[in-house]
């Protein structure tokens, strides 16, 4: 090292992670290279986020993360309550008042030279990291561009959408696509002229203020639930349907949910403006809505901090 190299001090808010029942600095954390999340994408995980010191909808992230785990025959020793309070200590013991906490469960390590998951093992991983945003606070005012990809969502016939997974080729090559394109994001398209879901994202359409938003070949996203609910307190028509790519294309507004951000607007699409090319009216008002039910409180889990970290 040099003289006027300072090494970097690793701070609890760089994020806390949960590994074989021992909490940890997140960059210490690691995965044995054959487990089979690893070397087969043989995983279900769940993210949920804490905002101003609250997880939201944290037991709903959780009995969903138990459903994907069934649905993929896998099971942990412990109770839903006991994983909450892992992901509770993980962002205490992280002092970060914004987070983005993800639970993993693996297939874990086969005997040496079975191909046999019944003989696994499985592995629970959970971490607590900086809050994570899709777009940016500049993108969230102005909108982001998406174009419809060329490139088709594994059917849900193959691999469910619904149990959150690892399965992310077909979205990457859509983000290469978005890029190569002079856009953002990408949605992609099924087989039969809809449109499906993006990397981390489910899409909603507005059009003559009525909403809609694909009901197969996608994850079933806690925010695009949380959207639908949002509208019904709005009393926004909101359909959970089949959604064509005309349709998209011909939206009033277009708007992404996700934990990663919750509600973002797009206002390119292909590369034409989407409406008046500007954040419409009716994205704006589930927006602010989503934000201020949760500086509320509402379906918020409360985190006590260690020692009154990062508190205030």
């Amino acid at each position: 090292m040099t003289q006027n190299e300072n090494p970097r001090i690793e701070s609890p808010q760089d994020g806390i992670a949960f590994i074989e029942g021992k909490y940890m600095a997140l960059s210490q954390a690691c995965v044995p290279i054959l487990d089979r999340g690893f070397v087969r994408s043989d995983a279900t995980y769940d993210v949920a986020h804490v905002w101003k010191g609250r997880f939201f909808r944290l037991d709903d992230h959780i009995e969903r993360f138990f459903a994907s785990m069934k649905g993929l025959r896998m099971s942990l020793p412990y109770t839903h309550q006991q994983i909450a309070d892992i992901l509770i200590e993980c962002v205490s013991r992280s002092g970060l008042r914004d987070a983005y906490v993800q639970m993993t469960c693996t297939r874990g390590l086969p005997p040496v030279g079975s191909r046999d998951p019944r003989l696994c093992t499985q592995r629970f991983y959970a971490f607590a990291s900086p809050f994570v945003w899709i777009s940016t606070v500049e993108q969230q005012r102005k909108g982001v561009p998406m174009i419809v990809s060329a490139v088709h969502r594994i059917q849900p016939e193959a691999v469910d959408p619904r149990i959150k997974n690892f399965h992310w080729l077909d979205l990457t090559m859509g983000i290469f696509e978005a890029y190569d394109r002079d856009a953002f994001v990408a949605v992609l398209r099924d087989g039969d002229g809809n449109i499906t879901e993006g990397a981390g994202f489910n899409v909603f359409v507005v059009k003559d203020g009525a909403l809609c938003t694909p009901d197969t070949g996608v994850f079933e996203g806690m925010t695009r639930r949380t959207a639908i609910e949002l509208c019904a307190q709005l009393q926004l028509r909101c359909e959970v349907r089949p959604v064509s790519i005309s349709e998209i294309l011909e939206a009033d507004e277009i708007f992404m949910t996700s934990t990663a951000g919750g509600i973002m607007p797009v206002t390119t699409i292909d590369g034409k403006p989407v409406g008046t090319g500007m954040p419409g009216g009716v994205t704006a008002r589930i927006q602010e809505l989503y934000w201020r039910r949760q500086e509320e409180g509402w379906l918020g889990t409360e985190v006590t901090y260690k020692d009154g970290a990062n508190q205030g």
